[in-house]
């Protein structure tokens, strides 16, 4: 990974809302095991991640295993959020590919953020719509079991 790379990776990265870390920057070598106790994420999904290219550069210990770091903490965090928007794993490796080729790719990163948000705020729009729907039926019935109960006279 390049400097470019690095520092542009580390911006994404601090993009998502910051969360303390187990261990402080220096001292932060995760195993799988430990990854997963943290995030929730299965070490089958880690690894998976790891093939597809949306967590590459897992550093390895001298006996290969792997080791995470704080940034990985980070991405991962991040990656969880895109999750929840409904980007697809697609559009998720494929930004991972962007960010790994550095700067010039701002553009495109942040048109796919900006089509991502699109989608969200329609999504959230359908939800309000829905909830107004169940909001009325919940007025309806309970209108309807206060006029049932009143006394007849």
């Amino acid at each position: 990974m390049t400097v470019k790379e690095s520092t542009s990776a580390k911006v994404d990265a601090r993009a998502s809302a910051p969360r303390p870390h187990p261990r402080a920057d220096g001292q932060d070598r995760y195993t799988i095991s430990e990854v997963v106790a943290v995030t929730g994420l299965t070490a089958h999904t880690l690894r998976w991640y790891e093939r597809i290219g949306l967590m590459p550069h897992v550093d390895r210990s001298h006996t290969g295993q792997r080791r995470f770091t704080n940034r990985d903490l980070d991405w991962l965090a991040f990656v969880g959020k895109l999750r929840l928007t409904g980007m697809s794993v697609a559009d998720m490796v494929r930004y991972a590919e962007l960010l790994r080729e550095g700067e010039h790719t701002f553009e495109e990163r942040q048109e796919l953020l900006e089509s991502t948000r699109r989608d969200v705020k329609a999504r959230i729009a359908e939800l309000q719509d829905t909830l107004a729907v169940l909001d009325h039926k919940i007025d309806f019935y309970a209108s309807a079991r206060r006029a049932s109960e009143r006394p007849c006279a």
